[in-house]
C-alpha cells in the first residue's frame, strides 16, 4: 500500500481543517455519550423511514455544506481580492474552486431542494407517505455517504482539481495523478443513484397517491415543479452514472473513453456531462420556482395568476432543458448550423421562464401584499433572476460567446441565476415552512435582518464580475498583476462576499434564538395560506393526517375556509405506518467503504465491501416487515395534543 496517495499537501489550512474536523467528531461522540442520546439516534434518527424525519435530514445536511461551501467560496474571494496575493497556491485553488462548484449545486442545493420536497410534497397531496418509504430512506443515505466520501477528499488524499466539470483531458491519470478526481467519480456515483431513486419515488407518489378529488390541475404549484422535475431527474441522471463509470474505468483500469489518443475522444465526456449538466440547473430551479408560486399566492391573498400557463410553461422548459447543452462548448470548434441551432434553442428557454415571471408579477397585481420574510426574498428573486436571464441571452449568442466565454462575465451570469433561483428560494422556502415542521416561526426581524445583509451583499458580491469579465479577467484565475486594474473591483467582491457570510450567520442565530423563545402555534396554518399542507397540525403527526382529506377545488385549503366546506369528511380509524429499519443506514455506510477503496485501489476490501453491499440488498429484498398500525384513541389523542387542548 502507498500510503503517499493518504498525504494532503496543503499547508496550515488543511492541517486546520483535520483538527478541526477531528475536534467536532470527537465532541459529537462525547455529546452523544454523556447525554445517553445513541439510542435515541438510531430509534428516531438513523432508522427513520418518515418522510418528514428524512426530509429534515436532508435540509441539516444542505445547511452544512452550505457552511463548507461557503467557506470555499469566502477562501476564492480572499485569494483574488488582491493583486499577488498568496493565501492560496496554485494547486490548492484549483481543489478549492472545483469543490465550491460540486458541494453548492450537487451537495446543497439539491438536498435542499429534496429536503423541502420530502416534507411538503406528501401533505400537499393528502398523502399519508412517499410511495416507498424504505427506498427513500436508501435515497437519502446514499446521498449522504456519498458527499462524506467527497468531504474527506481534502484531508485524506486530495481533493479533485479539474473544475466542477472535470474536463478531459485535464481530469485524466495524466494531467491529475492525485486521487481527488477518483473521488470525483465515486462520491457522486455513489449519490446519484440516491437522486435517481429519489425522482421514481416521487413520481410514483405524485402520480398515484393524491387525496379524492385532487386531480392533476387542482395539485399546488409546488408539487406540480416537483412532478416536473423528477421527471427530468430520471432521463438525466443515468447519463451522469455513465458518464461517472467510464470515468473511474479511464483512471482505474487504464480504458481510453475519454484520451485523446487510441480511439478515445475527450468531447464525449464535455456532451455527456453537459446533456446531464444543463438539465441539472432545472432540477434545482423548477422546484424553486413552484415554491416561489406558492409563497406569492399565499401572500398577495390571490389565486396564481395562469395556473395552467405555469404548467405549460414547466413543461416546455424541461423538454428545452435537453436541448442546448452544446452552448456551453460554442468556442470548441462546432460548425455554425450547430451553434445557431444551440443558439436558438437557448434563447427560446427564456420565453417560458419569461411566462413564468408576468404571471408572477400579474397575481401581485392588486394583491393584499404581506411583506413577510419568505415574501421578500420571492420579491427581490425576480429582478436579479432577471438579470441573470438577460446575460444568459447575451451568452446564448454564439458569436459574442467567444468574448464572454471563460471570463468571469460568466462567473457573475450563473450566480445571478442560481443563488436567487435557488439558494433565494430554500431560504425563502424555509422561512415558509419551518413552522409547519417545528410548531413555531422563524423571528421575522431576525429574518429581515438576515435578508438584506443577504440581498445588497450578494449583489457588492457578484456584479462587480460582470464588468471584471468585460475588462477580460479569467475565470479560475488564482492571482494576477497590479497592472491588470483588477484589483479594486476583485476588492468590492470580497467585501461582498463577507457581507454574505454575516446574513447566512444571522440567518443560523435566528435558528437558535427562535427555538428558545418564539410562541408554539397551535392552529397549524400561521400564515392564513391556502395549500393542504396547512390544514393539517403543527409540527406534524407521524400519519400527517388523521383523516384522509377530500379535495372538491383548486386551493382548497383556502376555499374550504372562505365557504366553510369540511375537508375531513371520515371518521378517524386506526392508521397503518411503516416501521423503521436499519438496513439501508448500513447500506450507506458499506457504500461509503466501497468507494473509500476503490478510490485507493484497494481491491480486496472493494471486493468485500461490494459483496457487503450485494448481502444488505438481499437481505432488503427478502425483509417481510408489514408495518404497524397506530390506534384511533391514540390519533385522537395526538390531535388534541398537538391542538394545545387537554387530553
Amino acid at each position: 500500500m502507498d500510503l503517499e496517495k493518504f498525504k494532503v499537501h496543503g499547508g496550515v489550512l488543511i492541517y486546520g481543517a483535520m483538527v478541526s474536523i477531528a475536534l467536532a467528531t470527537l465532541a459529537i461522540i462525547i455529546g452523544l455519550t454523556v447525554f445517553k442520546k445513541w439510542g435515541y439516534l438510531w430509534r428516531e434518527w438513523l432508522t427513520t423511514v418518515d418522510h418528514k424525519r428524512i426530509g429534515v435530514m436532508y435540509i441539516l445536511a444542505a445547511l452544512l455544506m452550505l457552511f463548507r461551501g461557503g467557506i470555499d467560496a469566502l477562501m476564492m474571494r480572499l485569494q483574488t481580492a488582491a493583486p499577488e496575493m498568496k493565501f492560496l497556491d496554485a494547486q490548492h485553488y484549483n481543489e478549492v474552486f472545483t469543490t465550491h462548484g460540486l458541494i453548492m449545486i450537487l451537495f446543497m442545493a439539491m438536498p435542499f431542494i429534496i429536503g423541502l420536497m420530502n416534507v411538503i410534497v406528501p401533505l400537499q397531496i393528502g398523502a399519508r407517505d412517499v410511495a416507498f418509504p424504505r427506498l427513500n430512506a436508501v435515497s437519502f443515505w446514499l446521498f449522504f455517504f456519498g458527499a462524506m466520501l467527497l468531504n474527506i477528499s481534502f484531508v485524506i488524499g486530495g481533493s479533485p482539481d479539474a473544475g466542477w466539470s472535470a474536463y478531459f483531458p485535464l481530469a485524466s491519470i495524466e494531467f491529475s495523478p492525485t486521487v481527488g478526481n477518483n473521488y470525483y467519480s465515486l462520491a457522486l456515483q455513489i449519490s446519484g443513484i440516491g437522486t435517481m431513486l429519489t425522482g421514481v419515488n416521487f413520481i410514483v407518489t405524485i402520480l398515484k397517491m393524491r387525496a379524492p378529488g385532487m386531480k392533476l390541475m387542482r395539485m399546488p404549484m409546488f408539487t406540480w415543479s416537483v412532478l416536473i422535475t423528477n421527471v427530468i431527474i430520471v432521463f438525466a441522471f443515468p447519463v451522469l452514472t455513465v458518464a461517472l463509470a467510464l470515468m473511474m474505468f479511464d483512471r482505474l483500469f487504464g480504458s481510453q473513453f475519454f484520451t485523446m489518443a487510441n480511439g478515445g475522444m475527450d468531447m464525449l465526456w464535455a456532451n455527456l456531462f453537459w446533456v446531464w449538466g444543463h438539465p441539472e440547473v432545472y432540477i434545482v430551479i423548477l422546484p424553486a420556482f413552484g415554491i416561489y408560486s406558492d409563497i406569492i399566492s399565499t401572500f398577495s391573498k390571490k389565486n396564481l395568476y395562469g395556473y395552467t400557463s405555469m404548467v405549460a410553461s414547466m413543461v416546455v422548459i424541461s423538454l428545452l432543458s435537453f436541448l442546448v447543452w452544446a452552448h456551453h462548448f460554442y468556442t470548441m470548434g462546432q460548425g455554425v448550423m450547430v451553434n445557431s441551432f444551440f443558439s436558438i434553442t437557448t434563447m427560446a428557454i427564456a420565453v417560458p421562464t419569461g411566462v413564468k415571471i408576468f404571471n408572477w408579477l400579474f397575481t401581485l397585481r392588486k394583491g393584499r401584499i404581506s411583506f413577510t420574510t419568505p415574501m421578500l426574498y420571492t420579491l427581490a428573486f425576480i429582478p436579479i433572476f432577471t438579470i441573470g436571464g438577460v446575460t444568459g441571452v447575451m451568452l446564448a449568442m454564439a458569436s459574442a460567446d467567444y468574448q464572454y466565454h471563460n471570463t468571469m462575465f460568466l462567473v457573475a451570469h450563473f450566480h445571478y441565476v442560481l443563488i436567487p433561483g435557488a439558494v433565494f428560494a430554500v431560504i425563502a422556502g424555509f422561512h415558509y415552512w419551518f413552522p409547519k415542521v417545528f410548531g413555531f416561526r422563524l423571528n421575522e426581524r431576525l429574518g429581515k435582518h438576515a435578508f438584506w445583509w443577504i440581498i445588497i451583499s450578494f449583489n457588492v458580491a457578484f456584479f462587480p464580475l460582470f464588468i471584471l469579465g468585460l475588462m477580460g479577467m479569467t475565470r479560475r484565475m488564482y492571482t494576477y498583476s497590479a497592472e491588470t486594474g483588477f484589483g479594486p473591483l476583485n476588492m468590492v467582491s470580497f467585501a461582498g462576499a463577507l457581507g454574505l457570510a454575516i446574513g447566512f450567520v444571522i440567518l443560523v442565530y435566528n435558528i437558535y434564538w427562535s427555538t428558545r423563545y418564539m410562541p408554539r402555534d397551535t392552529t397549524g396554518d400561521p400564515w392564513d395560506a391556502r395549500t393542504l399542507e396547512w390544514a393539517t397540525n403543527s409540527p406534524i403527526p407521524a400519519y400527517n393526517f388523521a383523516v384522509v382529506p377530500t379535495v372538491t377545488d383548486r386551493d382548497t385549503f383556502w376555499v374550504s375556509k372562505q365557504e366553510n366546506i369540511p375537508l375531513f369528511k371520515e371518521e378517524i380509524k386506526k392508521i397503518h405506518m411503516p416501521s423503521n429499519t436499519g438496513k439501508p443506514f448500513i447500506l450507506g455506510v458499506i457504500f461509503f467503504f466501497f468507494g473509500f477503496f476503490m478510490v485507493f485501489s484497494m481491491w480486496v476490501p472493494a471486493i468485500v465491501s461490494g459483496v457487503g453491499i450485494l448481502i444488505t440488498l438481499c437481505a432488503m429484498s427478502f425483509d417481510r416487515d408489514h408495518g404497524f398500525y397506530i390506534p384511533a384513541k391514540e390519533v385522537i389523542a395526538t390531535e388534541k395534543k398537538l391542538r394545545g387542548e387537554t387530553v
